[in-house]
């Protein structure tokens, strides 16, 4: 029998990233570029399709991998700030079709850049919220926008306190539909230097250890590794919480 040479690709890239899981000095190597590079603002440097977007070029990669893979009916964020990953977001939805929606929370959304965010063309695929996301009026305004929708992935990057993040995991997590995520950006905090970030998130007070606590309780969810070890670089270690039942 002819092999299928898709099914022979994917099989070795699956080989592949089960390696770079096993090899302990690349992602130690990986970890610290990470750590050293957000030490000095690497994140702030790039944009998608024209808005700044505030991550790493491999969360990004991941970011769009998910969307199109997962097919989502909404996808949540909450932080806003320029706006660059609620038009990635929206673009991906775009690139698939039909009617799939972003909705951006934020207790701040400035207003030169919803000015800018309200011009782009993939504005027509995006719904601002005002409000802290952890605010029971926000969630319900949440909980109506995707109200009948069945497919729901979660971006959580706004403040990156311990029982900040705890919150909105516990608050937002119950739209996740069996097979999507939700996403803690920002745990690599928790291995850099203690008040480097002059934030009052730190070592032990972060979205890395509000998904642990997490999934503690929720057995529902669990940290999808591969993802780590298919991209090195990330600024979310064991945030990327897969919904698994």
């Amino acid at each position: 029998m002819k092999k299928d040479p898709i099914k022979a690709f994917q099989k070795e890239v699956r080989q592949n990233i089960e390696r770079l899981g096993k090899n302990k000095k690349l992602q130690a190597l990986g970890r610290r570029f990470a750590v050293e590079s957000a030490l000095n603002r690497y994140l702030y440097n790039f944009t998608w399709l024209g808005r700044p977007i505030l991550q790493y070029p491999q969360d990004i990669y991941i970011m769009q991998e998910l969307i199109w893979m997962l097919k989502p009916d909404i996808v949540i964020e909450t932080g806003v700030a320029h706006g660059g990953s609620l038009i990635l977001s929206a673009s991906i939805l775009e690139l698939i079709g039909g009617k799939g929606r972003v909705i951006g929370i934020d207790i701040d959304i400035r207003s030169h850049n919803r000015k800018e965010i309200e011009r782009h063309r993939m504005a027509k695929r995006i719904t601002m919220v005002q409000g802290s996301s952890i605010d029971p009026q926000t969630v319900k305004k949440v909980k109506a926008l995707i109200r009948g929708k069945k497919r729901v992935l979660v971006f959580l990057d706004s403040n990156h306190t311990h029982d900040h993040v705890l919150q909105e995991l516990e608050l937002y997590s119950p739209f996740v539909n069996k097979g999507s995520y939700i996403v803690a950006f920002d745990g690599l905090v928790e291995y850099m230097p203690k008040g480097s970030n002059n934030r009052s998130w730190d070592k032990g007070n972060n979205p890395l250890t509000a998904a642990k606590t997490f999934l503690k309780n929720h057995k529902n969810f669990a940290v999808d590794k591969e993802i780590e070890d298919k991209i090195l670089i990330t600024v979310a270690p064991s945030g990327f919480l897969k919904r698994i039942r």
